[in-house]
């Protein structure tokens, strides 16, 4: 390596020892703090954060209801993630599934009076949660900088699309 390329391998700049205590600290941090709202969640309402997203996706879809495809796509996990998700779901009466009309071989999830309530109930303790362990340890322009580098991040991934 020269020193005009310092960290250069096969013609790709490796990150530094800075950058990679930033990360580190990063990706431990977002982990810690997953944990802890999931924790929270879990005591709070008996909700895992897998169960809150498929209702809070549920509860904003037209008709409070989504083929289960697009439902995957939208919360980001895998078909057979899903549909096993949505099983331990359906079995505690927060979802019920039954075949699409308009689309053969199709599935769609349906939020019950049960589902619906129990996101009702887990969304303030949820929301005090967010508010306590993430945003009241930020300034207002370290809040809005997360929010640059969550859109940062994002974008970036969506440019290199999914592998």
């Amino acid at each position: 390596m020269t020193e005009a390329t310092p960290g250069r391998r096969g013609g790709r700049q490796l990150p530094t020892a800075d950058e990679l205590r930033i990360w580190r600290d990063f990706i431990e941090t977002t982990a810690a703090l997953g944990s802890r709202l999931e924790s929270r969640l879990q005591s709070d309402s008996s909700l895992s954060t897998g169960d809150y997203a498929v209702l809070l996706a549920l509860t904003e879809a037209e008709g409070q209801a989504m083929r289960s495809s697009e439902l995957a796509a939208h919360i980001g996990w895998e078909r057979s993630r899903l549909s096993h998700h949505l099983g331990r779901m359906e079995r505690r009466g927060l979802i019920r599934r039954q075949e699409c009309a308009t689309v053969p071989r199709g599935a769609e999830v349906l939020l019950t009076t049960a589902g619906a309530e129990a996101f009702k109930g887990a969304t303030f303790p949820h929301l005090r949660a967010i508010r306590e362990l993430f945003v009241d340890a930020l300034t207002p322009d370290q809040i809005a900088a997360a929010g640059e580098i969550a859109a940062a991040l994002r974008a970036r991934l969506d440019v290199l699309g999914k592998d």
